[in-house]
């Protein structure tokens, strides 16, 4: 998977070199050659960006995904299972509710 930065990150570059450089590795680590395939690692980092509400990142994301051969239905699915999961916190503590 490509290892360019989102545009927020890569100004970075130039402010502060020491974090981007730190920043680079750990997409390297996240992302790394022999890894999930890339539609795979966009559409989870997709359904990531949708649970953190970054519109901006999910659309960039979706473009990527699509041009990597993923479909409307995986893209939907990815955002099913990132919504059923963010969902899951809100059911594990509105559980207290009803302890003892």
């Amino acid at each position: 998977m490509s290892k360019r930065l989102p545009p927020f990150a890569e100004k970075f570059a130039d402010i502060d070199k020491q974090l981007y450089h730190n920043v680079q590795q750990i997409a390297e680590t996240a992302y790394p050659e022999g890894g999930l395939d890339r539609k795979t690692a966009l559409l989870i980092t997709l359904a990531i960006d949708a649970s953190k509400g970054a519109s901006a990142g999910v659309a960039t994301l979706a473009k990527q995904a699509r041009e990597a051969g993923a479909t409307d239905d995986e893209i939907k699915q990815a955002i099913r299972i990132a919504y059923y999961v963010a969902g899951m916190q809100t059911l594990a503590a509105g559980s207290a509710a009803f302890d003892g």
